[in-house]
C-alpha cells in the first residue's frame, strides 16, 4: 500500500555555519536534534543539512592534521555520528537528510581511493537511503587533498507517496543526470552543497532552478557557510537555502518558492529556512498535462547533430 500524496509539504533547510566550533560528535548530534525540534515546531516534515557538514568536526580533530588526512579522519567519525542521529527521525516523526560525509567503502576497493562522499537520508520508518556523489570536483580527486572516488548509482526513494532523489552539489549541474531521472517523474530533488565562491553558489543554485523546470519538480538546495574552526587558514564557503518550482502561473510564475540569500558568515548555528507548503499536489497535476508548455521526459533521440 502506498502513501497518499500530500497536497503540500513543509521542509526545513539548514545552512550550517562551519565556523562554530564543536567539542565532539555528541555536541554535533545535539545541534542536529535542536534544529529538528525547531523545524518540527514550525510544521516541517523534513530537515536538510548541506554537503560536507562534517567539516565542522575538524574543530575537534587532532592538532596538525594534514589536508590528505582530513577525509580519513572524518570517515573514522562517521559510524559514531550516524549512530548518534539514527534514532532522531523516529523520535521526532520527521525525515532527516544528514548532509554528506566521507565514508570508507567496505570491502575496500583494490585500486583507487576507498572513500566516497555520501549523503544519508534517514526516514522515520527506519530506512536509510545512501547516495554517493557521482561527479567530483578537482579538489575531491586530488591525491594530495581529499582524494575521493565517484559513486556509480543514483537512488530514488518513495516517501509519503513522493518520489525523492538526492543530487550532491556538482551532480545537479549535469543535464545527463536530469535526463536519466526524467522518466521516473521525481517530485523532490534534494541538493546538499558546498561552494567556496559566489560563482559556485550561482552554478549550483542556478542549475537547481533549471532542473525544477526540466523535471517539473520541486528542487531544494542548501549549502554550508563559513570555514571550519581550526588553527590554520581554510577556504571560506558561501551559500544559502532555496526551494525552486516549475515556472508555472499556478505556482507563482517565476519558479522560486522560498529562499535565504547567500552569505559567507554567520553569528550562530547558521540560517534555517522553513519552506512552507510546497505544492506537490499542484506540481503533479501540472506534470500530468496541465503545464503550459512542458514536453515531458523529452529526449533528443530524433535529432541529428550536424557540424559544419
Amino acid at each position: 500500500m502506498t502513501d497518499t500524496v500530500p497536497e503540500t509539504l513543509t521542509i526545513a533547510l539548514w545552512a550550517v555555519n562551519l565556523a562554530k566550533p564543536l567539542n565532539g560528535i555528541g555536541a554535533w548530534a545535539a545541534a542536529v536534534e535542536a534544529q529538528m525540534l525547531r523545524a518540527k515546531s514550525e510544521g516541517a516534515d523534513l530537515l536538510m543539512l548541506p554537503e560536507y557538514m562534517s567539516e565542522q568536526w575538524l574543530s575537534f580533530a587532532p592538532e596538525g592534521i594534514g589536508a590528505d588526512e582530513e577525509v580519513p579522519w572524518m570517515a573514522a567519525q562517521a559510524e559514531a555520528a550516524l549512530a548518534a542521529i539514527a534514532p532522531l527521525p523516529a523520535k521526532h516523526g520527521m525525515a532527516l537528510l544528514a548532509g554528506t560525509l566521507p565514508v570508507l567503502l567496505e570491502p575496500v576497493p583494490e585500486a583507487g581511493s576507498p572513500y566516497v562522499n555520501r549523503a544519508h537520508l534517514l526516514l522515520p520508518d527506519g530506512r536509510v537511503v545512501r547516495q554517493d556523489k557521482l561527479c567530483l570536483t578537482p579538489g575531491e580527486k586530488d591525491p594530495a587533498a581529499w582524494n575521493l572516488r565517484p559513486g556509480e548509482r543514483l537512488q530514488i526513494v518513495t516517501w509519503k507517496g513522493l518520489k525523492l532523489a538526492t543530487l550532491i552539489c556538482l551532480d545537479i549541474e549535469l543535464p545527463a543526470l536530469a535526463a536519466s531521472l526524467a522518466p521516473e517523474r521525481p517530485d523532490l530533488i534534494l541538493v546538499p552543497s558546498m561552494t567556496a565562491k559566489l560563482s559556485g553558489y550561482a552554478r549550483v543554485f542556478g542549475c537547481a532552478r533549471a532542473r525544477a523546470v526540466e523535471l517539473q519538480a520541486a528542487v531544494a538546495a542548501v549549502g554550508v557557510i563559513g570555514a571550519a574552526s581550526t588553527n590554520k587558514p581554510r577556504e571560506t564557503n558561501t551559500s544559502g537555502c532555496s526551494v525552486f518550482l516549475p515556472c508555472e502561473e499556478s505556482l507563482g510564475f517565476v519558479g522560486l518558492h522560498d529562499e535565504i540569500p547567500p552569505t559567507d558568515a554567520a553569528d550562530d548555528d547558521g540560517e534555517l529556512l522553513i519552506a512552507r507548503d510546497i505544492p506537490f499536489g499542484e506540481i503533479r497535476r501540472l506534470r500530468a498535462g496541465a503545464a503550459e508548455v512542458w514536453p515531458g521526459a523529452w529526449t533528443a533521440d530524433h535529432v541529428t547533430l550536424e557540424v559544419d
